[in-house]
């Protein structure tokens, strides 16, 4: 096998529980992101821009989106005779299998694989993140610094910095202090989770923790590697970057898109980020159609108005129907008269017509508040609404639904249908 000077490990695993119904039959970065892309276009765009052509994509939750998506890597460049794009998912072995239980234990558990390689360096990445970043100046940095590791950081507001791990560095960048989620935060220094690691102190590093239970990089490894004094410098990044990890963000990020200037520029020639794109028709947009600052997606018919939002491929919007300030995937069908504000509606579902999304005044969602909130509405994949019935603000609904699911035509705001079988 060729050598490599830096391969990539991609964690695209998650669950992504706090995306609730979006993610109940797909792993997060398979969710659809921008009405055209898929979260996990992003790093794998950034790898390819970069240089980087061997990236190992480490999958276990809901695979099946991810793994069609993926296939064998052409949309990105990386269908390559050596290196390429690996999908990695968890294996039987001899003894002590086990599912991917940390983000350093998936990365120990694919050791055969970068050894394969030899890298000079192995950059570690997550699958959930929208933003463009070029990691040969990342590597460039960490070269300079004569760094054992670099940890990609950038600066947050005060206020929010107990969300994250925050770093403490000196004049010169080095790491003086790793705070996972503080309560008193002594910086505003963000890790973005993103790793570059010289691959004999990383190896080292995997096979010492192997047994410790969850073994994760920002709870593990970066304070064991503080303890023994490596070099750790923070790499000081001042671009986009998003975690969508929460229905709030996730929705804010797709809004940002169709800004007058958008934050996240994906029109740029020189930092493209690509996708597997179907074969689909180009958009028909009618006569009684109305269409503003919104962004539509090849194969759509509209017919409707759709003002604020960002449309996904293959959507059909009836004549009569008003949509603002939402975000409906891919193949998604909304029936004639139906008004739909402020919400995020997943691949392959079915609105009736007569419907009325995002009424009234906001209430805490019943079953899961801390996901549920922020007044949207929030419908799983393949979900079904009835003709003619009305619902609120904070809601969730998974599967197909009927009339007899509403109560009096209507699912009040804060509540949720899940059907048998699915998750929220």
């Amino acid at each position: 096998m060729i050598k490599k000077e830096m391969i990539a490990m991609l964690l695209a695993g998650g669950q992504g529980s706090r995306l609730g119904v979006l993610t109940s039959k797909a792993a997060k970065p398979a969710v659809a992101f921008g009405g055209k892309y898929r979260i996990i276009d992003f790093p794998l765009s950034n790898c390819i821009n970069s240089g980087v052509d061997t990236v190992g994509v480490l999958t276990q939750y809901q695979p099946l989106r991810l793994n069609t998506h993926i296939g064998i890597g052409i949309p990105w460049d990386l269908d390559r005779n050596v290196g390429g794009v690996s999908v990695l998912p968890p294996y039987e072995r001899k003894e002590n299998s086990e599912w991917y239980t940390g983000t350093a234990n998936a990365i120990y558990q694919n050791m055969e694989y970068m050894e394969q390689y030899n890298p000079d360096y192995v950059l570690i990445l997550g699958g959930d993140q929208v933003y463009k970043m070029d990691y040969k100046i990342m590597l460039d940095f960490h070269k300079a610094n004569n760094a054992d590791v670099t940890i990609a950081a950038m600066p947050v507001p005060m206020e929010e910095a107990k969300r994250f791990g925050i770093i403490v560095t000196d004049k010169n960048n080095r790491m003086t202090d790793f705070e996972e989620k503080p309560e008193v935060p002594h910086s505003n220094l963000a890790s973005m989770g993103i790793y570059i690691f010289n691959w004999s102190v990383l190896k080292d590093m995997l096979i010492r923790m192997k047994d410790v239970p969850n073994c994760d990089f920002g709870k593990h490894v970066i304070p064991e590697c503080m303890k023994e004094n490596k070099r750790i410098f923070a790499y000081e990044y001042n671009g986009y970057w998003k975690d969508v990890g929460t229905l709030s963000s996730y929705w804010e990020a797709n809004m940002e898109l169709i800004d007058i200037i958008p934050v996240l520029n994906l029109y740029e020639e020189f930092w493209k980020i690509y996708t597997k794109a179907d074969i689909l028709p180009p958009q028909y947009i009618a006569s009684t159609a109305y269409v503003e600052k919104s962004i539509i997606g090849d194969g759509c018919e509209i017919a409707g108005h759709v003002v604020n939002s960002v449309i996904g491929s293959g959507v059909t919007i009836e004549e009569g129907c008003e949509v603002r300030d939402s975000i409906i995937m891919n193949n998604t069908k909304v029936g004639a008269g139906t008004k739909i504000e402020k919400a995020i509606i997943s691949e392959d579902t079915t609105i009736g017509a007569n419907c009325s999304l995002g009424v009234g005044d906001e209430a805490p969602n019943v079953l899961k508040p801390n996901v549920y909130n922020s007044g949207l509405v929030t419908i799983g994949d393949h979900a079904v609404v009835p003709d003619g019935v009305t619902i609120g603000k904070n809601t969730c609904i998974d599967g197909v639904t009927t009339p007899e699911d509403y109560k009096n035509g209507e699912l009040p705001s804060g509540g949720a249908i899940i059907k048998a079988g699915d998750q929220a």
